[in-house]
């Protein structure tokens, strides 16, 4: 049997996610552009409130911070976050109407359109030094980065995080409709990858993030473990993913399964890969974990199931 790594459990919360929770308005039918669409249907959305409910599906200690609306569609967002087990303490209520994206339903790459005004709103009375210092994992992504005063708490709350030896995470889930100053998120990504982050980027983010089609997934690799991160995820949809860290690097190909719906893969797939670290897994092992987490979401039609066994995600491997 495999010798495992001690668990890294040991604060009152696994996870902190901190961003945008926000209304996805999803077509009901698969289609390439948003002109073709006649009828959405309503889900809860937001790359780190979705990871955040994957997280929790799983069985880990987790807690939202974000801001919505005083507004129907804030209610039930907040209603859609609070019946999973998710501190919500910091979840804010404001004055402005809460974010939504119109969004493709796609075997491949979604296509969107983000109608933004209350996601953005996080201040620093959310992120207390005491509740950074109980977070195994601080985590955020570019779109809850891409906009002031967002930006400015959650980059003061991650240096923080890691002085006290928590470790950073991030989604480079980068798109110029949503931060269109190109440099700046470079910039930014270059600040928080430098505290030493954990790292997931799909293909279609490094495009659009460098203007460019990826020709090498190593250089993606080396392009963060250069700025500071700790390890690198490269997802390449349905060939598989690609891990590294200084140390050690690991491929690991997809398998074909029946894809229903494409969107909240890059979520389900983060909190595999992170439910496994957390529990000392391997390089080779979190990425299964990874893996085995997106194939769920893949063959299912909006979110998952209110508990996903941990037995389900660790199915793949032996000596769990």
């Amino acid at each position: 049997m495999r010798t495992k790594i001690v668990s890294r459990r040991n604060r009152r919360f696994d996870i902190i996610a901190v961003g945008e929770l926000l209304v996805d308005l999803i077509s009901s039918e698969f289609a390439d552009n948003l002109l073709e669409v006649k009828d959405f249907k309503r889900l809860q959305g937001g790359s780190p409130a979705n990871l955040s409910m994957n997280m929790a599906r799983l069985g880990n200690k987790v807690k939202l911070i974000a801001t919505v609306g005083q507004d129907d569609m804030g209610e039930y967002l907040f209603q859609c976050v609070d019946q999973m087990a998710i501190d919500c303490s910091q979840l804010n209520r404001i004055d402005l109407p809460t974010s939504l994206i119109l969004v493709t339903r796609s075997k491949e790459v979604s296509n969107f359109e983000a109608y933004r005004a209350a996601d953005y709103q996080i201040s620093d009375a959310q992120l207390s030094p005491q509740m950074l210092r109980e977070c195994t994992i601080f985590h955020t992504t570019c779109f809850g980065l891409s906009k002031e005063p967002a930006r400015s708490a959650i980059l003061a709350a991650a240096a923080f995080t890691a002085r006290e030896g928590g470790q950073l995470a991030i989604d480079v889930n980068y798109a110029q409709k949503i931060w269109p100053n190109q440099q700046q998120a470079q910039d930014v990504l270059e600040e928080y990858c430098g505290h030493g982050a954990l790292v997931k980027v799909s293909e279609v983010d490094w495009m659009r993030l460098q203007g460019k089609e990826l020709q090498d997934g190593k250089e993606v690799i080396e392009h963060f473990l250069s700025l500071g991160a700790k390890e690198v995820c490269l997802t390449l949809g349905a060939k598989g993913c690609l891990l590294a860290n200084q140390q050690d690097s690991f491929f690991l190909s997809a398998r074909e399964i029946q894809v229903k719906d494409t969107t909240g893969a890059g979520h389900a797939n983060r909190a595999g890969y992170l439910t496994a670290w957390l529990d000392g897994a391997s390089l080779e092992e979190r990425a299964m974990a990874g893996r085995k987490m997106a194939e769920l979401k893949l063959a299912h039609f909006g979110p998952l199931p209110a508990k996903v066994p941990k037995a389900d995600l660790y199915a793949d491997l032996k000596g769990f």
